[in-house]
Formats: structure tokens, sequence, C-alpha cells
């Protein structure tokens, strides 16, 4: 069954496509951080950081608490932990070709060379 309250890893790689909002993902691994805060390093407005952290929201990776006209911003560390469960399928893929790689060319050092025998 489809959990609908979940967002979706399509949702959260999509949202990590952006540079800017993996460096905010990045900052707000330190702690809470405002839009402003979370906008100051970029030459965007307050409007365009709301607007990334609109998208993050989206994909379940950030909750914004709101303290009168401030938003606070907080990592959502439960949707990273399941992207990373799916690369590590194919990390554990590409392990074992190049694993299997290393084995062939090390056999291939140990063969004598064509034409020549041992």
């Amino acid at each position: 069954m489809v959990d609908h309250l979940t967002p979706s890893l399509d949702t959260v790689f999509q949202a990590l496509t952006d540079a800017t909002r993996r460096a905010m993902l990045r900052s707000l691994a330190d702690g809470d951080r405002n839009i402003g805060e979370l906008a100051a390093p970029f030459e965007m407005s307050l409007a365009a950081a709301s607007k990334h952290v609109k998208v993050l929201e989206r994909a379940g990776l950030v909750r914004r608490l709101v303290k009168g006209r401030t938003h606070i911003c907080r990592l959502e560390p439960a949707p990273l932990a399941a992207a990373d469960e799916w690369l590590r399928f194919y990390e554990q893929f590409w392990n074992l070709k190049l694993d299997a790689l290393e084995a062939l060319l090390k056999a291939e050092d140990g063969a004598p060379p064509k034409g020549k025998p041992r």
C-alpha cells in the first residue's frame, strides 16, 4: 500500500537537484535557521529563499515553524535516510562490479604475456 503521507523518493531527489537547496540543508544540519539566515550566503531575496524552502518542505526535508513574522526552518532527516538506503543498493552493485574488475586485472597481471611460455 502506498503511504500518501510520506513524500516520495522522486520528490526528495527532485528537491536535491538544486545546489542552493543542498546548501540550505547543509546549513540546517548545524541547527535551525530563519529564512534570512538561509538566504544570506546567496544573492537572493527572502521570497526566493522561501520558494526553495517550500520545495524542501514538500519533500519532507524541512519543517517550518512560524513565530510571529519569523519563519524558523528545521532539518527533517528521515527522507534523506530513505534516499541513502535506495542509493546503497547501487553502491553495493558497483562495488561488486569493481571487485570483479580488480580480480580480472590482477589475474591478467599474473598471466604470462601472449606468445611466451612461462
